[in-house]
Parts: C-alpha cells; structure tokens; sequence
C-alpha cells in the first residue's frame, strides 16, 4: 500500500512521508520550507559555519544546504527530532574525542533539538573541513 502526497502526487511506502514536493534551490528556500519552530536553529547553525568559512559558497548539494570551496565542505539537513551535520567520515574520526558525547555514525553528527548547539566545536570542524579538503 503506498501513500500520495496531496500537494505534488509523489508516491511513498510510508503515510505522510517527509518529502519536498519541489526540492529548495538555495538554503533560504531550504530554510523557509522548514517548520517555524526548527528554523532559528538553522539560521543559527549557518551562521557559525558562514563565520568558520567565510569564502565557502552555500549551494544545495544532495538536497541538503552545502557550504562548497571547490568541492562539498560540510552539508546540513534537518529531521523530526535533530539536525545532521554533515562533516564527512574523516572529519568524524579526526574530533572522535570531543564528539563523544554526540550521537555520531560514519560522517554524520546528529544535533538533537533538545540541546544546544555546540556552537565552538561546529565552528572547528568547519574550519577543518575547509583546511581538509580545500586544495
């Protein structure tokens, strides 16, 4: 049995699918489509990355905000309970220490809803994606 979204007639195995019925083309769009509640976090989340990279460009990338310098530096996508981070494996295992107290998995960092944003660890692995894989 599937379900179709009223708004766009795409198709899902789940009810209510969490979708995009058009995909965003820059991160305001992204932003905007969010729920008002998750928002302010995400502008906030982009401003500690802005400020880490300034010369990174924001692009969408795999539908999700992506800050780019010759290649994807760090991406950010928003879920019901957190927000991923999107580093990339390397960067994950690199602040393996200070990231023990986060949900991690491969080159993912979930920032859950309920805590707040470490901002100084954001801004540092930010810079190190960028020192990383800017070449």
């Amino acid at each position: 049995m599937t379900w179709t979204c009223p708004k766009c007639g795409r198709e899902f195995k789940k009810t209510n699918q969490e979708h995009y019925c058009k995909k965003p083309q820059s991160m305001d769009e992204y932003i905007a489509a969010q729920d008002e509640s998750v928002r302010p976090r995400l502008q906030r989340l982009r401003a500690i990355i802005h400020e880490a990279i300034p010369d990174a460009e924001e692009r969408i990338s795999w539908s999700m905000p992506t800050f780019w310098k010759g290649t994807n530096l760090i991406h950010f996508a928003v879920f019901r309970k957190h927000i991923g981070l999107y580093p990339g494996a390397e960067a994950v295992a690199a602040f393996a220490e200070q990231l023990t107290d986060f949900d991690v998995n491969k080159g993912t960092i979930r920032l859950y809803h309920d805590q707040e944003l470490p901002e100084a660890l954001i801004r540092e692995i930010a810079q190190w994606c960028y020192e990383s894989y800017v070449k």
